[in-house]
Formats: C-alpha cells, sequence, structure tokens
C-alpha cells in the first residue's frame, strides 16, 4: 500500500483530487457525473469523457482511475 501523501492515500489520488478540484470544467463534470450517475457510475463516466477527449491522464500524467475519481468526489 502506498504511504499517505497530503492527507491523501496516495500521491495518485492526491493528484486526481486536485486536478478535480482546482480546475473549473474538471469540477463541474465530476459533479454533474455524480449528481445524473452516483458515485461509482459518476466516476466511470468521467473517466469515459475524459478518454473520448483523449485525455486519459491528468495533466501530469497521472491516470484518472475509477477509485481516484470516486476518491475526488465524495465532496462535492
Amino acid at each position: 500500500m502506498s504511504k499517505p501523501y497530503n492527507g491523501h492515500p496516495s500521491y495518485n489520488a492526491w493528484n486526481v483530487a486536485l486536478w478535480i478540484g482546482n480546475d473549473e470544467g474538471l469540477y463541474n463534470a465530476a459533479k454533474y457525473y455524480r449528481q445524473i450517475h452516483g458515485l461509482r457510475g459518476g466516476a466511470e463516466a468521467f473517466i469515459a469523457q475524459m478518454e473520448r477527449m483523449g485525455q486519459p491522464r491528468t495533466g501530469d500524467g497521472v491516470r484518472w482511475t475509477v477509485t481516484n475519481v470516486m476518491r475526488a468526489m465524495r465532496d462535492l
């Protein structure tokens, strides 16, 4: 298991949350998908949209994963 990173379970979890929380477009998309599809379905829909847009990773190169996107969406 990864060591905690800035209050998150790992660097990847922190990085995904950072991108979703600090980019208005990503934040709004994540919030929308969570409202429409629930937590897990919203994370899956968010990732599918990012892949359709040719962005399977954050701007720092971390892959969007269902687990990390769900963690980021919990407080939206």
